[in-house]
């Protein structure tokens, strides 16, 4: 396959990069980045330092779509939907956008969240591309809108309790510094979170309007609206978010429903204890546990996962596997670091 990264100098088009390279499918990957044009790969993300040779180039959004197999979006919000019309008129066999740009078809809850849409026409034509629920519906998709890092930790919490009637669930997450992107500022620069823990975005943050979106198609609009309470962590990489749910009426096997919804997901995990967040950094895995006493009407979800792998990069290959019937883990077997 020949393969475009349009904003790959960005944390998440770094691990774009680093598993696309070593991908076997992949014979041909361009980086392009208007900030780093000309640059070596090394320099800007210094683990690629390997392939020597590879710069970023300065390409228009059409000519780096023309001709290519695949194309992967990393750039800040906003962007993609004023770009996108130019790379959908190269016609590239798919495009997949890591921005949120494309992740919410309700155009009135998006507006609510991020204001006005650039290319409000071009929504229908993405499909959500949750690859560890929609697995092989994703097949023979042309362009797919990948999750945001909190909105995937949450729909995997939520997922299988969709069909539980009556169900209420909030949602306590915490990320690191990564999320926030290459470029700092005073609530996202490391030095300000080190040692440091604080809410953010309470009562809104933009992942709800994906997370709740999702929900309500999963139950039917039976369920309430779920909450996401943000917080910024003193760590780098990752997210973990737990789940509190509670209902009226009988009794629920949960811990059923979450071995059921994951069974033959190669990147999800059921454990038996609250996973840590070291555990999954630096792979594509999702590691989820359920606190249910037999006898209560209420649960626990915990999940952990990396929020530039499984949250970015990783998930967006594992949607591209899916969507051009490649093995879905192809290029993303990827060890975790600990310690990290």
């Amino acid at each position: 396959m020949k393969v475009s990264v349009i904003g790959a100098a960005g944390y998440a088009g770094g691990e774009l990069l680093r598993i696309l390279l070593r991908h076997p499918g992949v014979r041909e990957c361009t980086a392009t980045s208007r900030s780093q044009a000309g640059e070596l790969l090394g320099v800007v993300h210094p683990g690629l330092s390997r392939f020597e040779g590879m710069r970023f180039q300065n390409l228009s959004p059409g000519e780096a779509s023309r001709g290519r197999d695949v194309v992967l979006l990393a750039l800040e919000h906003g962007q993609s939907s004023r770009v996108m019309p130019e790379i959908l008129a190269a016609q590239p066999g798919l495009v997949i956008d890591l921005g949120a740009d494309f992740r919410v078809h309700d155009l009135a809850r998006y507006e609510k969240s991020y204001g006005s849409h650039e290319a409000p026409d071009l929504v229908s034509r993405f499909c959500y591309g949750l690859a560890d629920v929609r697995g092989a519906d994703l097949h023979g998709a042309k362009s797919i809108a990948s999750p945001g890092c909190f909105a995937t930790a949450a729909a995997l919490a939520l997922f299988p309790l969709a069909g539980i009637p009556e169900i209420t669930a909030s949602l306590f997450a915490i990320t690191g510094s990564s999320g926030s992107g290459v470029h700092p500022r005073p609530t996202t620069h490391h030095p300000a979170r080190a040692h440091n823990v604080f809410a953010y975005s309470p009562l809104g943050h933009r992942h709800e309007a994906e997370i709740n979106e999702q929900w309500q198609r999963w139950t039917g609009g039976g369920a309430a609206d779920v909450r996401l309470l943000a917080h910024s962590g003193p760590f780098v990489r990752g997210i973990y978010l737990t789940l509190h749910a509670r209902w009226p009426g009988k009794q629920q096997e949960i811990g059923r429903l979450f071995n059921e919804a994951y069974r033959d997901r190669p990147f999800v995990r059921v454990v038996d204890a609250p996973p840590e967040l070291t555990h999954v950094v630096g792979s594509n895995d999702a590691l989820i546990s359920v606190t249910h006493e037999n006898g209560t009407n209420e649960a626990q979800i915990s999940v952990a996962i990396d929020n530039l792998i499984k949250g970015a990069g990783g998930q967006a290959v594992q949607s591209m596997n899916l969507a051009l019937a490649l093995p879905e883990t192809d290029g993303l077997l990827l060890g975790g670091m600990f310690p990290c």
